[in-house]
């Protein structure tokens, strides 16, 4: 949206535009052990899928994997892409869009907080901690539909899925597959 400001020097118009900004979350799912969830450090505190902005010139699906080794201290492999979620409330802070991937941990153990996250863990999608916030609870419903074969996950990026870091999360990903890492 198109708005505009009156300079304080010169009192010309200037033009701005008011855009959501990009984020990218990413829903780990390790059968048996169930969702990371993460208690987040700074405000809207309470729980969260990992995730965070997409910094500028990074691909989204950089960004999901960046994130959650930053706040969970997992390597992860993409799987699919769970949905765009935009409302444009969904967020308190500002008006955003995110991009949610779905993923598999390469070390399921290792999960560990850092960064933003106070503590992570892992909790059945069906039955997440309260308060969930943003709108990372209709998210865990998504993901349930998907489970239980209700729902389609969308594909990566084709474009993506050529660069280094894509052809990696390939052959992690059959890896994965195989119960190999």
């Amino acid at each position: 949206m198109k708005k505009f400001l009156t300079c304080p020097s010169c009192q010309g118009k200037i033009s701005v535009y008011a855009n959501p900004l990009p984020t990218a979350d990413i829903l780990i799912h390790e059968p048996g052990r169930g969702v990371v969830i993460i208690a987040r450090k700074n405000p809207p505190l309470g729980f969260a899928l990992p995730g965070g902005f997409v910094d500028e010139g990074e691909w989204f699906e950089h960004a999901a994997l960046r994130e959650a080794k930053e706040e969970t201290s997992l390597d992860v492999v993409l799987t699919g892409l769970l949905g765009v979620y935009s409302r444009p409330d969904r967020d308190p802070r500002s008006h955003t869009v995110t991009a949610v991937f779905t993923a598999r941990a390469l070390d399921p153990a290792a999960l560990q907080a850092s960064d933003d996250a106070l503590s992570a863990i892992w909790a059945d999608p069906e039955l997440p901690p309260v308060p969930m916030c943003f709108d990372h609870g209709r998210m865990l419903l998504d993901y349930v539909e998907v489970l239980q074969g209700r729902r389609p996950l969308g594909a990566l990026s084709a474009e993506w899925l050529q660069t280094e870091e894509g052809q990696r999360n390939q052959q992690l990903m059959a890896a994965v597959c195989r119960g190999q890492q």
